[in-house]
């Protein structure tokens, strides 16, 4: 048996957040000492409330723990082929529960968003998004995949995660980094998605999940054989240890996947 994902749960989502926080500030800390930033892919549904729960309370006192968003440079793991200010948009999202609400003294991250003139062509749009991967990360040819210091992803109710979904085939995708979607069973249809092999070799990986309505899936994931081919199950399987899941106790019920107690 390989080296598996870590799971932890919390009692409710503030001290879920907190933990959440201090495994942000660790990877954050790993990617200033690697390359004196920290490159990040988020998603959207109930992820950005949480991480700014995380980021945005005051913490601890001392030099460890300070959240320096100058240094961060933000990605997007799937967005929808829609204009930045629609409420579909997962960097609307990001910029109304995060973003707009940084301190000054904590610095302004760099954000790459989606290039809107591209919406009504996908793949057109997926390929420059690409571009803006290869510009932070070096040329495609340089490199076989670029390595995220920390994705931060959520799970569906059907086990997908950014807009990878179950037996669909682009979790085949192994060349692009960046892929369209113009079928999602999930609407809107047209999005853009980091490929499976870019999520999995991320120097960390980290899933949101909360809430009773998700412990059906979250015990397919961890508890059965066909768990394991789903969008989520797949992201555990390719980075094994690297993965953490962050979920309160009602997203967990009656998961027999051992929990780990702190990180």
């Amino acid at each position: 048996m390989g080296k598996q994902p870590n799971l932890y749960a919390f009692s409710d989502i503030t001290t879920l957040a907190r933990t959440l926080r201090t495994y942000v500030l660790q990877c954050q800390a790993a990617g200033f000492e690697r390359h004196g930033l920290f490159k990040v892919a988020v998603s959207g549904g109930s992820l950005p409330s949480t991480l700014a729960k995380a980021l945005l309370e005051p913490g601890e006192s001392g030099s460890e723990d300070v959240v320096d968003f100058s240094k961060w440079e933000v990605f997007f793991a799937d967005e929808r082929a829609v204009p930045l200010d629609h409420p579909d948009s997962n960097y609307k999202l990001l910029k109304d529960e995060l973003l707009d609400k940084i301190p000054k003294d904590l610095g302004q991250p760099n954000v790459h968003p989606i290039d809107v003139q591209y919406i009504d062509d996908v793949q057109e749009m997926a390929d420059q998004y690409q571009d803006a991967l290869m510009q932070s990360f070096a040329a495609k040819d340089s490199v076989k995949v670029p390595i995220f210091d920390l994705l931060l992803l959520g799970c569906g109710p059907d086990g997908h995660t950014c807009s990878l979904f179950p037996n669909h085939e682009l979790l085949r995708e192994s060349d692009a980094w960046v892929a369209p979607i113009e079928d999602s069973p999930k609407p809107p249809a047209k999005r853009i998605t980091l490929s499976l092999p870019v999520v999995t070799h991320g120097t960390k990986i980290a899933f949101v999940a909360t809430g009773a309505g998700k412990k059906d899936i979250m015990k397919q994931i961890f508890d059965t054989e066909e768990g394991r081919s789903l969008p989520c199950g797949l992201v555990n399987e390719g980075g094994a240890e690297k993965v953490s899941w962050f979920t309160d106790n009602g997203a967990v019920e009656g998961v027999g996947f051992p929990r780990r107690g702190s990180l």
